[in-house]
């Protein structure tokens, strides 16, 4: 069994059987059909993932590894709220006519702002940092930005990064204000292993650990008897994750320079419903 199988289900048997209800309050998300969107969840998850030991992508179901590079390359590479320069429609729910999201996400990372060494939006300040003061403990970026919050269509839910070097060993630390456990956790955990590895590479410094911290682990209602079966299916070994060593420049990545070998997994979970 996967690492990442593993946390996986020991984090979703916990909120389905020490989880809190949001049953009979009042909440936000709505079914397409306009029922409320209850969930079960846990506050304060924390889940480590050594990305020396493997790559941490789920086993038990497919998730689009590709896709979701795609994504974070849009949002940390590209810089872009806007939907057109994406190759997924994951975001169409959010954007408004033009395709913009508002001012979130990729916007707020290419804001750029004085320091003594310069002007940087905050992936250029982790890039300079990470070259020339690895050893800080300030390397962080954090789009939560209360000004713009108004200006946003969806406020940011992967919120703020912390980088910390040890040695020769890049780790990160995700902050998450809530995470949709069956919709998004795995794909976020890839999403942000691929970066901590992209940012690692680039600055002669090897991946070494992940961890997410969730404040609201949740599992929706709909979700529920989904989460169930997928926990009870069999897991398999992680895949081999190959990243093309000689980019140098972290714009120049593509989605084409990473890859998994080996890559077992169990069925696609078809028409998995989606709260908005």
């Amino acid at each position: 069994m996967s690492l990442a199988d593993h946390l996986f289900i020991k984090m979703c048997d916990d909120i389905i059987k020490n989880g809190y209800s949001s049953e009979g309050q009042e909440v936000r998300p709505r079914w397409e059909d306009g029922t409320p969107a209850h969930t079960i969840k846990r506050f304060g998850v924390i889940n480590r993932y050594s990305l020396k030991e493997e790559f941490p992508i789920l086993t038990l179901r497919p998730t689009a590894f590709k896709k979701a590079i795609d994504e974070i390359l849009w949002i940390w590479q590209k810089k872009s709220n806007n939907v057109h320069d994406l190759n997924s429609h994951i975001w169409d729910s959010w954007a408004d006519e033009t395709g913009s999201i508002g001012k979130a996400y990729g916007y707020q990372l290419s804001q750029k702002h004085d320091y003594k060494e310069g002007k940087f939006d905050q992936v250029d300040r982790v890039l300079y940092d990470l070259k020339n003061n690895p050893y800080s403990r300030r390397i962080i970026t954090n789009i939560y930005n209360h000004q713009d919050l108004h200006e946003m269509n969806l406020y940011p839910c992967a919120y703020s990064v912390t980088f910390n070097v040890i040695g020769n060993q890049l780790n990160a630390i995700l902050h998450q204000r809530s995470n949709d456990i069956l919709v998004a956790n795995n794909w976020n955990v890839v999403q942000y292993a691929v970066l901590v590895h992209m940012f690692a590479s680039v600055s002669n410094l090897e991946a070494g650990e992940l961890v997410h911290v969730i404040a609201d682990a949740h599992i929706y209602d709909r979700h529920l008897p989904i989460v169930k079966e997928l926990i009870n299916r069999e897991s398999f070994e992680a895949p081999r994750f190959i990243m093309n060593k000689e980019i140098k420049n972290f714009y120049d990545f593509t989605v084409d320079d990473f890859h998994l070998e080996n890559y077992q997994k169990g069925d696609q979970i078809k028409g998995i419903p989606v709260a908005i």
